[in-house]
């Protein structure tokens, strides 16, 4: 079935969050796969951005992106696909480098094509930039003509990191390459920040048309930053990929509970999340050895969630869905950066 279901939020407004009521295009299946799910959505936002969006939309199917790729690629889960720069991994090349910002940490490159003619202004506001985000500073080579990096960072290189730097980010003259270094939670979502900043301040990113993407393969555990111990990444209700083996497999110690994955997924468009969703955890046992890992037992689960707890106890057939946010979805269509725009707040 599928409803336009009004919905009431519980927490305080945020800047892309509506206060109280929102709308979602709700759309629940019985007996379906993730793919069947995809497949339904990418029918009804196709024909609903070519419609009323006036602008081209990303052919279906939709690019599918896992988590892990996405948080690499684009320092995000929710990437803007209409911004071509892409984030590269280099922390392996500066392992105990002598150059002490980036020794032994999360080492991320951008490169950003045609940069180097900028003016010295350009790169100070940029740095400038870095810092308000909270990063201590913005490295960063030219490449010139001779190919040769200009920029004090070079001098911290060797030849054998300068070709594989030129390998890896595919450089060519005239590029400028960005070193983002920090710990492993904070070096990505600062790289993808200037990702966004550097390619809005190039005009790289084309504003005439919708890139819609889904995001997968999110993980099921983490590690609590304030608990220090395993908790639930996402939606503890849906199912693990792997099912009851791989969690049995977690409790024996085979298996890195931290490597499950979960079928969660994201609907991305323009950098926007319009929906999150997953095929549900909908059977009793699976439900609870999920729970196991977190420290919680079936007595836990039947009181802290006995309606569900019970109503899977009948049977229920598996299921999975997805709801993207019409107020989202008219913020788009209507060109605006913030559902404040098109809401009364």
């Amino acid at each position: 079935y599928f409803q336009i279901a009004p919905c009431f939020r519980d927490e305080d407004a945020r800047a892309d969050r509506s206060p109280g009521e929102f709308y979602q295009l709700d759309f629940e299946m019985a007996f379906a796969t993730q793919e069947d799910v995809f497949a339904n959505a990418e029918e009804v936002l196709s024909a609903v951005f070519e419609k009323f969006g006036g602008k081209p939309v990303s052919p279906a199917p939709f690019k599918r992106i896992p988590y892990a790729e996405s948080m690499l690629k684009y320092g995000t889960d929710k990437p803007d696909l209409r911004n071509p720069l892409i984030i590269t991994e280099l922390s392996d090349l500066f392992v105990d480098s002598d150059f002490k910002p980036f020794a032994n940490k999360c080492v991320r490159g951008i490169r950003v094509p045609g940069m180097a003619s900028q003016s010295k202004g350009f790169f100070e506001k940029m740095e400038a930039f870095a810092k308000e985000i909270g990063m201590k500073g913005l490295g960063y080579v030219k490449v010139d003509e001779s190919f040769k990096y200009l920029g004090p960072i070079d001098k911290f290189l060797n030849d054998e990191q300068r070709e594989e730097l030129k390998n890896r980010c595919a450089l060519e003259v005239g590029d400028v390459l960005y070193f983002i270094a920090d710990n492993k939670k904070m070096a990505p979502k600062f790289a993808g920040q200037i990702r966004t900043e550097v390619a809005k301040r190039m005009d790289m990113i084309d504003y005439d048309r919708y890139e819609m993407c889904f995001i997968v393969d999110f993980p099921m555990y983490e590690i609590g930053d304030e608990s220090g111990e395993l908790e639930f990444c996402h939606n503890p209700f849906s199912m693990p990929n792997g099912g009851l083996e791989i969690l049995e497999k977690a409790e024996r110690g085979e298996v890195d509970p931290l490597d499950i994955y979960a079928y969660q997924y994201d609907l991305v468009c323009n950098g926007v999340e319009l929906s999150s969703g997953a095929v549900r955890n909908h059977d009793p046992e699976i439900m609870v050895k999920a729970f196991e890992l977190v420290r919680l037992g079936e007595d836990d689960v039947k009181a802290k969630f006995p309606a569900m707890y019970n109503a899977f106890c009948y049977g229920a057939p598996p299921h999975a869905g997805i709801a993207p946010g019409v107020d989202r979805m008219v913020m788009l269509l209507a060109g605006e950066s913030s559902i404040r725009e098109i809401i009364p707040f």
